[in-house]
C-alpha cells in the first residue's frame, strides 16, 4: 500500500490540448484583459495582489473568451462576475483548518494524471461524513484551486471521476445547495472540466443525468463517460487500484493532508508560504524535466517512469526546503462550466 501522493504525469506525458490562437483571437484576449484591469481592486486593497495573481494567469483570458465563443461583449460580463465572486469568496486565502473536517473521510481526493497531464479529482459521495452547509461548497472549491496548482504547464483542466459505490438516499444534496454549486462552477470556473466520468451510477441517480443531458451541447456532452475502461483514459501507474490501476494507494487523512497542503505551500492563514505565491512551480519544473529525459533517453524513462510518478508530495517539498452536495452535483456543473 502507498500514501505518497502522485505530484506529476506519468514521464512522456504529452500535455493536451495545446491551444493555438489567431491573431484575431489573440486581439480579443488582449482586449478582455485590458478590460479585466479596469476592474481591478486598488493596490493598497489586502486582496489586490490575489486579484492581480488570478488576472495573470497565462489561461485565466483564454479560458474565459473560449466560453464566451470568442464574443468580447459575453466574456466581459462573465469575467466581471467572476472577479466580483472571488472578491467575496476568495477561493485561494480558504484556511485549510475550515475546510479539513470536511476531508476527513477522503470523499474528495486529488491524486494522479491521465494520458494527458490532468490532474484527477476523485469524488466518492458514499463517504460523506457532513450535514449540509455553507463549508461544504467552500471544500469543494478547496480542491479545485488546489488541482490548478498541481496541473503541469501548459494544461488548463482537470478529470473528475464520480464512483457512486455505496451511495445512499442520504447523500442527495438539497436544492438549494446544488444550485450554488451550479452557480458557482458555471460561473466562475469556466472551461475547466477536461473530462468527466462516473461510475458505480445507481439506477436512483439514472433520472438526474437523464434530466440535464438535453441542456448540455454536443461538446459538453462528448466530455462525459458512464463506466468507461477508464485504463483507456489513464495510465495504470497513476490510476487508483479502486478503479483497475495498479496505484494502491492508502488513504490516511492527516498524512494525506499534511502532504497537499505542504506541497502547495498553504499556510495556516490560507495563504501561501515564502516561496509558493505562484504555486508548487517545483514539480512543473520536475515534470518537464522529465519530458526532456524521456524525449533524450526512451529506455532509461521507461524503466525509472513508476518510480518517478510515484514521488511523493513530501519528497518534492523537501527539495523546496457525491455524499455531499459538492460531490453529487460536481459532474454536472464541471461540464456547464466547461
Amino acid at each position: 500500500m502507498i500514501n505518497a501522493v502522485l505530484t506529476a504525469p506519468e514521464p512522456g506525458t504529452v500535455v493536451q490540448p495545446i491551444y493555438q490562437y489567431s491573431d484575431e483571437q489573440q486581439a480579443h484576449i488582449k482586449a478582455l484583459r485590458e478590460y479585466a484591469d479596469t476592474l481591478l481592486l486598488d493596490s493598497l486593497d489586502p486582496y489586490h495582489k490575489w486579484e492581480l495573481r488570478w488576472l495573470d494567469k497565462p489561461d485565466t483570458m483564454p479560458r474565459y473568451m473560449r466560453a464566451a465563443k470568442w464574443k468580447l461583449p459575453d466574456a466581459k460580463r462573465r469575467i466581471e462576475g467572476t472577479i466580483k465572486w472571488r472578491r467575496e469568496f476568495q477561493p485561494e486565502l480558504i484556511r485549510p483548518d475550515d475546510v479539513k473536517i470536511e476531508a476527513e473521510t477522503g470523499k474528495i481526493l486529488l491524486n494522479g494524471f491521465d494520458k494527458d497531464g490532468r490532474p484527477i479529482i476523485y469524488m466518492r459521495p458514499g463517504r460523506e461524513n457532513t450535514e449540509t452547509s455553507p463549508r461544504q461548497l467552500r471544500h469543494l472549491v478547496w480542491w479545485l484551486e488546489r488541482a490548478k496548482d498541481l496541473m503541469p504547464t501548459g494544461q488548463e483542466s482537470l478529470v473528475i471521476i464520480v464512483d457512486y459505490k455505496s451511495t445512499t438516499l442520504r447523500t442527495n444534496p438539497s436544492i438549494s445547495v446544488a444550485s450554488k454549486v451550479l452557480t458557482i462552477l458555471q460561473q466562475h470556473y469556466v472551461e475547466t472540466l477536461g473530462r468527466a466520468i462516473v461510475t458505480n451510477l445507481p439506477m436512483l441517480l439514472n433520472f438526474f443525468y437523464k434530466g440535464i443531458s438535453p441542456f448540455l451541447d454536443p461538446v459538453t456532452r462528448d466530455k462525459m463517460r458512464f463506466n468507461p475502461d477508464l485504463l483507456d483514459l489513464i495510465p495504470k501507474s497513476q490510476l487508483d487500484s479502486d478503479f483497475g490501476g495498479d496505484f494502491d494507494f492508502e488513504f490516511d487523512h492527516e498524512t494525506y493532508w499534511k502532504q497537499i497542503v505542504d506541497f502547495c505551500g498553504i499556510a495556516e492563514d490560507g495563504t501561501r508560504l515564502e516561496g509558493y505565491f505562484d504555486g508548487p512551480k517545483n514539480v512543473h519544473a520536475e515534470f518537464l524535466s522529465q519530458q526532456s529525459h524521456a524525449d533524450t533517453e526512451p529506455d532509461t524513462a521507461l524503466h525509472t517512469s513508476t518510480s518517478s510518478a510515484t514521488a511523493s508530495i513530501t519528497s518534492a517539498s523537501e527539495t523546496k526546503a457525491l455524499a455531499s452536495p459538492e460531490v453529487t452535483l460536481a459532474v454536472s456543473e464541471l461540464i456547464e462550466a466547461s
